[in-house]
């Protein structure tokens, strides 16, 4: 199914039906533009031009992305940096890019370069790797 695009005044959404894992982000979040009981499943004149922009952000597959006229594509996938997560053998998950990190306590760290995530379940520095996968004997 090819690509279609849905516009109001200087906004355009671009929906990727052979992206789509129908999530329903989007029907859940703003049922008023994206019903897909309805053709055309998405009705740009039902939402205000933020909300809409909002809820396309929240797509998690890239089917739903948006323009503003003269403006570049946003939530594209093709666009976005691929990031190189390795699995180390007995070990921690190494992420190899600078990240910000929120803990589940709201904290934000940055960790530039390089960061080494707990597959074990024992670091007492989660979700931060911090050795415990070897004294716990963890393979994987």
């Amino acid at each position: 199914m090819a690509e279609k695009t849905y516009t109001k005044e200087n906004l355009s959404v671009i929906w990727k039906p052979g992206l789509c894992i129908h999530s329903a982000n989007c029907v859940q979040g703003l049922p008023a533009v994206f019903d897909n009981t309805r053709r055309p499943w998405i009705d740009l004149e039902q939402g205000e031009k933020e909300a809409i922009i909002t809820q396309v952000g929240k797509c998690p597959s890239g089917a739903l992305s948006y323009s503003i006229e003269n403006e570049k594509i946003m939530n594209n996938p093709e666009e976005k940096k691929v990031v190189q997560v390795t699995a180390i053998p007995n070990g921690p998950l190494q992420v190899n890019t600078t990240c910000e990190i929120q803990l589940p306590n709201g904290e934000i760290v940055l960790k530039p370069e390089k960061s080494f995530f707990c597959r074990c379940g024992n670091s007492t520095n989660k979700p931060f790797c911090d050795g415990s996968h070897k004294k716990a004997g963890f393979t994987g």
